[in-house]
């Protein structure tokens, strides 16, 4: 979990001090995706051993973006696209860390950055900054290197902002420690520098292991793109599924990172997937401990139920959010409820999906016992009719054992 500090006496002064740590998150969008969790659980995992966490969401530094790990500038935000984002992310964190009586705080850098003067920022901050220093720094000269992309002065102010942050949350909340992923150790050493010109205090940073996939992509992408946390982004059945496909090499890695299982329970997996990899133990048990984490216990329950039925004769039972959540990668054709009320031959239905090449070969199909309606075998010529739509809605067609294909149902 730690890649770099700022001081080896760290470890030793956490395990009998109590101390105010925080981290950032800018809001670029209206919520936080799976890349996120790792800092999130390094918050709750401070908070449960007794210290004192600071979420910071950078309604002002969002404006800028950072550098840091980025091939090119981002996109400027309107204030209120970022005031709509900072309020999405603001429910998100509440869910991994308990604010009440002082035990963590939610700060937004809007509050002092959104008014901080131009000229008095420059001499107050700027001048302890050497750009010689900064231009050093991995995030700033691997812009500056590159042939398609440059760094605009307003990145590059970026780092000043920072460790100006730190300054703030250390004047208001005694906050001592900053952390982030390896690819903010140039930023978060910057800001201890600067705590300590200015306050002469002793500051801290600590950075984690960026999380990698085993191939080299980049974490936290699906076959549809970013997972969120946003249920209205990344359903809890897309995102159970997510983390149900990790590789067998990753797994391990993953429960000891974003999950609070103890070590003989994660230990257990370990061997578990080692012995029976086809079980999948371990992927099945981290897919439910972070939808339950994410989304709460009860969607984690009927994602994994909605998992487990999807090729069995019980989708039928699935209500109609986790069905459609289920059926969301399928392949998919639209019929008209009147065609249903009609009566629509089955075998007509088979080719028009794509699942025959013809009548001939759907008729062949049926009497191997290859084709499916709503996961039940059918074995003779018949009519499709509105009784077949599961919630009014879904036709689910399969042939053979997993080849699935949904006629979605249209007035």
């Amino acid at each position: 979990m730690v890649h770099q500090l700022t001081d080896d006496a760290l470890p030793e002064l956490l395990a009998r001090e109590r101390f105010t740590a925080y981290i950032g998150f800018d809001p670029t969008a209206d919520s936080l995706h799976v890349g996120h969790l790792q800092q999130m659980c390094t918050l709750r995992r401070l908070q449960e051993a007794g210290h004192r966490p600071i979420a910071l969401v950078g309604g002002a530094t969002g404006m800028i973006g950072d550098p840091s790990g980025k091939s090119e500038e981002r996109v400027l935000l309107t204030p209120e696209v970022l005031a709509a984002n900072r309020e999405g992310i603001r429910a998100q964190l509440g869910r991994f860390l308990d604010f009440s009586a002082d035990r963590a705080v939610l700060a937004d850098n809007y509050e002092w950055l959104g008014t901080a003067g131009l000229l008095e920022f420059l001499r107050d901050v700027g001048k302890h900054f050497s750009v010689n220093e900064m231009v050093r720094k991995d995030s700033v000269r691997a812009r500056l290197e590159g042939r398609e992309q440059g760094l605009s002065y307003t990145e590059f102010s970026y780092m000043l902002l920072q460790s100006w942050d730190f300054v703030v949350l250390h004047d208001r909340f005694g906050c001592r420690l900053q952390l982030g992923g390896s690819d903010q150790w140039g930023n978060i050493t910057e800001g201890v520098d600067l705590l300590r010109r200015l306050r002469a205090v002793h500051g801290f940073g600590l950075t984690s292991p960026l999380v990698t996939k085993a191939d080299g992509g980049k974490f936290g992408k699906s076959e549809t793109g970013t997972v969120w946390l946003d249920p209205a982004r990344t359903s809890p059945y897309a995102f159970f599924q997510f983390w149900l496909g990790t590789a067998d090499a990753e797994v391990g890695g993953y429960l000891r990172r974003f999950t609070f299982l103890d070590r003989e329970a994660i230990e257990g997996l370990d061997r578990a997937t080692a012995e029976h990899p086809e079980r999948r133990e371990a992927q099945r048990a981290l897919a439910r401990e972070l939808t339950a984490m994410v989304h709460g216990p009860d969607e984690a329950t009927r994602a994994e139920r909605a998992g487990a039925v999807l090729f069995t004769e019980g989708i039928a039972d699935l209500d109609a959010g986790a069905l459609e959540s289920a059926l969301a990668d399928a392949p998919s054709t639209p019929v008209a409820a009147s065609a249903l009320a009609a009566g629509l031959p089955l075998v007509d239905a088979f080719v028009t999906a794509g699942l025959a090449g013809g009548k001939g070969a759907a008729r062949r199909e049926l009497k191997q016992g290859a084709v499916y309606v709503n996961n039940r075998r059918q074995t003779e010529e018949r009519d499709l009719t509105p009784a077949d739509a599961l919630h009014g809605r879904f036709v689910v067609l399969r042939h053979g054992r997993r080849t699935q294909h949904v006629l979605t149902v249209e007035p």
